[in-house]
C-alpha cells in the first residue's frame, strides 16, 4: 500500500511519524490494560466480565490510564487526519467523530460510572456507549473513500472496519450477560483495526517526505 500522489507542501514528516506513534501507544494501552487488570479484579471471568468492570473499584487505576491512553490515541489520529487531509468532506467528518471519539472515551474513564445500579447522580454511561457505537461505524466509513488516496487496499480495510462494527455492535445489547465481555473484546478489537490503519498511513506518508 504505497503513498499516493498527494499535495505534500503543508505536511511534516517529523509531525506525521510522531502521530503514527501516539496513535499505536494508545492501542498498545487499551491491549495492555485489558490484558493486565483482571489479575488484579478478583474472580473476574475474562469471557463474562467487561472492560468496565475492570474501570470500577480498588483498582480501577490501572484500567483507567489505558482508557485514557486510548483516548490519546484517537486524539493523535484525529490530529494527524486533519494534517494528512486525503481530500472529500467524509474524510473531514471522519476526522471529527474521531476527535469526538477520544472526548467520550475520557467521560467515560473520568465518571467511573458503569449503569450498574448506580444512583449516584445522572447514569449517563449508557449514551456514552451510543456515541461510541454511532461513530465507531461512521468515522471509517465515511473516510474509506479518502484512505484510498494512500492506497487502494487502505479503502477495503476502513470499509472492513467501519461495517463489521455497524453489524457486530448492536448485537452487543442483546446479548447474554455470560458472553458479553468476550465479545465486547472483540468489538474493540474492530476499532483498533481502523486505528492502526491510520497510524500506518501516518507512517509511510511521514517517511515518505524524509529526503
Amino acid at each position: 500500500m504505497r503513498p499516493g500522489p498527494l499535495s505534500t507542501e503543508h505536511l511534516r514528516s517529523e509531525l506525521l511519524i510522531t502521530l503514527a506513534a501516539i496513535t499505536w501507544l494508545g492501542c498498545v494501552s487499551l491491549v495492555a490494560g485489558t490484558l493486565i487488570a483482571p489479575f488484579y479484579v478478583p474472580n473476574y471471568d475474562w469471557v463474562a466480565d467487561t472492560i468496565s468492570d475492570l474501570a470500577a473499584g480498588e483498582t480501577e487505576i490501572i484500567m483507567d490510564i489505558a482508557l485514557y491512553g486510548y483516548a490519546a490515541a484517537l486524539f493523535a489520529a484525529a490530529i494527524g487526519a486533519g494534517h494528512l487531509h486525503l481530500g472529500g468532506n467524509g474524510w473531514s467528518v471522519g476526522t471529527l467523530s474521531l476527535a469526538l471519539l477520544a472526548a467520550t472515551v475520557i467521560v467515560v474513564g473520568a465518571r467511573n460510572e458503569y449503569g450498574d445500579d448506580d444512583s449516584d447522580g445522572i447514569v449517563i454511561h449508557v449514551y456514552l456507549t451510543y456515541i461510541l457505537g454511532v461513530f465507531f461505524a461512521l468515522g471509517p466509513l465515511v473516510m474509506a473513500p479518502g484512505a484510498g488516496h494512500a492506497g487502494r487496499g487502505w479503502r477495503w480495510v476502513f470499509l472492513f472496519a467501519g461495517i463489521a462494527w455497524a453489524i457486530l455492535a448492536p448485537i452487543f445489547y442483546f446479548l447474554p450477560t455470560h458472553i458479553d465481555g468476550v465479545y465486547e473484546r472483540m468489538l474493540g478489537g474492530i476499532t483498533l483495526v481502523w486505528l492502526g490503519a491510520l497510524g500506518w498511513i501516518f507512517l509511510r506518508q511521514g517517511l515518505s517526505l524524509r529526503p
